[in-house]
């Protein structure tokens, strides 16, 4: 047989090969370039101290917290919640008779306690403020008391119930308030009687006494 060779022209591009051959050798890593220094958090400036303080109207209408955490100031603030709460059981209830009581209870109580908190008491002490805080612990209580017992006992809906069992809460509250302004007339009106005319006459006569 007859042997034909071609001679082909050598390429100049290498030519692919489909054995297996190793694969081409993976490039060499780069380096890791240097993490960038993180920007330094800016620091907050700091607000100025009359920012966020209320304006100076509004400061004067809230009460202070010294007489939030007092005894006085948490009996007028469970009076107040406690009468609109019944003021608003009575709203929606049959008994809508029994409404104008505790409205009425819960002004007074409203008033007294901004009243105290301003300190009114000792700006205008012509007022008997505790006889007056004592008489209408006094005539709170009886009130919540009667119509508590009517709102239970003649009324069958759900309200008028409601009305009755928070008027034999706030009785309580009130018991306890007149029972500690009790206390505070009594002192009160010993101060009286001794700032008055006959009781430094009595006390002169008393060390006149003690001096034969």
């Amino acid at each position: 047989m007859l042997k034909l060779f071609f001679t082909f022209p050598q390429s100049p591009f290498p030519l692919p090969s489909f054995g297996n051959t190793p694969p081409p050798p993976a490039p060499p890593a780069l380096p890791a370039s240097p993490r960038p220094p993180e920007p330094l958090a800016a620091m907050e400036e700091p607000e100025p101290a009359g920012a966020a303080a209320p304006p100076p109207g509004l400061r004067s209408l809230l009460p202070p917290r010294e007489f939030l955490c007092s005894r006085k100031g948490q009996l007028l603030l469970a009076e107040a919640v406690l009468s609109f709460i019944i003021f608003i059981c009575y709203i929606a209830s049959l008994a809508a008779s029994f409404m104008m009581a505790p409205l009425l209870e819960f002004l007074l109580a409203l008033f007294l306690f901004f009243a105290y908190a301003s300190k009114l008491n000792e700006k205008f002490k012509g007022l008997y403020w505790p006889l007056t805080d004592f008489l209408r612990c006094v005539t709170a209580a009886i009130i919540y008391f009667a119509i508590s017992i009517a709102a239970v006992s003649k009324y069958n809906d759900g309200a008028s119930k409601a009305a009755g069992v928070f008027g034999f809460i706030a009785t309580i509250v009130y018991a306890i308030d007149f029972y500690i302004t009790f206390n505070d007339l009594v002192t009160f009106l010993k101060q009286g009687s001794s700032d008055s005319p006959e009781g430094r006459k009595s006390e002169d006569e008393d060390s006149d006494s003690d001096s034969d």
